[in-house]
């Protein structure tokens, strides 16, 4: 006897997935900075200090006189010697008017004005202790300072971020198949 018969081939479908990861990169740039420290304004004024030294008073002591001042000293000395003489002579004048009082005021006269005063010595220095006059006035410096302040810039840099989503692709890898086949087998009865 023929029976047929029906052989079923069958494969399943297979599904294939592809994954690519997300990448995330994150940067920070740093910030642009910009500092700068002005100098400060200095101004210095000096007013130079003064020295004066005066040695006319030691040159005089030395006998190194100026012309001005041994002219003075003459016309001093001219007026002092003129003020005596007529002091000596107004004396003497009222002695020679008082002759019948005592005394002989004539050879008395003579005797003082014939002889020449003694002269006295003494021990000097010369030229004379503080002759030299010094006058110093220290020099002044005034300062001013006016500082400055910082300028600083800073420019903050936003973050640079690179993102890249994960995908997943999903395809038929394999299709499903259905093999259908009839065949005839003989069976022994």
């Amino acid at each position: 006897m023929k029976i047929s018969q029906i052989r079923l081939e069958s494969t399943n479908a297979q599904i294939s997935m592809e994954t690519r990861k997300a990448t995330n990169q994150i940067q920070q740039p740093k910030a642009d900075m910009l500092i700068e420290q002005p100098k400060a304004d200095l101004s210095i004024r000096t007013i130079q200090g003064k020295l004066t030294i005066d040695q006319s008073q030691a040159r005089a002591d030395v006998d190194l006189k100026s012309v001005f001042l041994r002219t003075e000293e003459f016309a001093q000395m001219g007026k002092q010697g003129l003020l005596v003489g007529i002091q000596r002579r107004a004396q003497e004048g009222e002695e020679l008017m008082k002759i019948e009082n005592s005394g002989n005021p004539i050879s008395m006269q003579a005797k003082r004005n014939g002889q020449k005063p003694t002269k006295e010595f003494g021990i000097g220095f010369v030229p004379s202790v503080g002759s030299v006059k010094v006058n110093y006035q220290p020099a002044v410096v005034e300062t001013s300072i006016t500082p400055n302040k910082p300028i600083i810039s800073v420019q903050v840099n936003k973050p640079v971020h690179d993102y890249q989503p994960g995908k997943v692709e999903i395809s038929l890898g394999q299709r499903n198949n259905l093999n259908i086949d009839f065949e005839t087998i003989d069976i022994m009865v």
